[in-house]
């Protein structure tokens, strides 16, 4: 199952605490190959979806973005101009 890094916990439930109907984000997986992702802030969790819940952040994954994450770390930056950039890195 996807990780979170403590830095990407930290943007997640910011960016939750921002919107008030956000609980969490959302990560859908696109039809390219290589995947791409979107990640849109959101209130629930969708059918099929699988949710992962560390340090008090909520990530909600898709079944194709579930698939290709479940061996992944997902990291956070907040850049100068409160750009978030989010990169993936495989598990230990």
């Amino acid at each position: 199952m996807l990780t979170l890094t403590e830095n990407a916990s930290t943007v997640v439930k910011g960016i939750a605490e921002q919107i008030p109907e956000a609980n969490g984000l959302r990560i859908t997986a696109g039809d390219t190959q290589p995947p791409s992702f979107d990640v849109a802030p959101a209130a629930n969790a969708e059918p099929g979806d699988a949710v992962v819940e560390q340090e008090g952040a909520t990530v909600y994954l898709d079944g194709g973005a579930a698939d290709v994450l479940d061996d992944k770390v997902l990291d956070a930056s907040v850049d100068q101009e409160g750009r978030v950039e989010f990169a993936l890195a495989p598990q230990d």
